[in-house]
């Protein structure tokens, strides 16, 4: 008996030794996941943080400028217009000539030629765009006084009427009255008299041009100048045979007075 009580001291001695390092272990254990929630606060408040910081920056950063603040130079304008136009004739020019690989010649006539002679002008023009009115007129011979075109200098301004308004450009019609003129032989806008036409018209630029007489057809030379700076912007020159010339038929009479067949006899 006397042997069993020390026993049983040494028993619950080892027990309670147990019993406190296990407490001990425990707080310990508590303490570092204690810490580690601390930490994980820490870390949550600092990326708040961040994330405000960038969120200020961000808004504080100069904006970009917006693209209608540009304002594009009027030669910047042109060369844009002359590409978009290139752009767009290439592709139908290409479906054209998928279409109608083999078009004979006597199918052409002189809008066909007056369209090649506009792509010149496209190649080289300056200043010209969308903003800028121009005015088509007719064209003379070389060695005339430049006061008469007849039915082919004619046709041809009419074209480049045409060709010109396709391009995008807005032209102006100066034969156009304010009034419409009734009468027993047809309804009239037109007029070829300058007293019935407006004087102040808002023309930067017009197309003109000159004819001259080879054997075998005509030389164009077509250009565009300028209305007050009398500056020529474009160049384009041209060949135009007798046989596409010799489609044309006059109506017989100019400002009543009768002329000859438009049959164009060589020299």
């Amino acid at each position: 008996m006397k042997k069993l009580i020390p026993l049983i001291i040494a028993t619950n001695i080892t027990a309670c030794s147990s019993i406190s390092e296990w407490s001990v272990e425990e707080s310990y254990n508590d303490d570092i996941k204690v810490e580690q929630a601390a930490n994980e606060d820490s870390t949550d408040d600092q990326t708040a943080n961040a994330l405000v910081s960038e969120s200020e920056e961000t808004s504080l950063a100069p904006k970009p400028r917006l693209d209608n603040e540009n304002v594009m130079t009027a030669n910047d304008a042109s060369l844009k217009f002359q590409n978009d136009y290139r752009s767009h004739l290439l592709g139908k020019m290409n479906e054209m000539g998928k279409q109608q690989p083999n078009r004979g010649g006597r199918d052409k006539n002189i809008n066909f030629y007056v369209r090649g002679l506009m792509q010149d002008l496209v190649s080289n023009m300056k200043y010209v765009n969308s903003s800028t009115p121009i005015a088509v007129t007719s064209f003379v011979m070389l060695d005339s006084d430049f006061q008469y075109s007849d039915i082919l200098g004619k046709q041809i301004s009419e074209s480049f009427i045409h060709e010109v308004h396709k391009f995008g450009i807005p032209v102006i019609d100066f034969k156009t009255t304010d009034f419409v003129r009734v009468t027993p032989d047809g309804d009239f806008i037109f007029s070829k008299d300058y007293l019935e036409l407006e004087g102040d018209l808002p023309i930067k630029y017009a197309v003109a041009g000159t004819l001259t007489k080879q054997l075998t057809g005509y030389l164009i030379n077509a250009r565009v100048v300028g209305i007050d700076s009398k500056a020529v912007v474009a160049s384009a020159q041209g060949f135009l045979p007798n046989n596409v010339v010799n489609q044309l038929t006059s109506s017989g009479f100019n400002d009543g007075i009768p002329v000859v067949s438009s049959e164009r006899n060589v020299d």
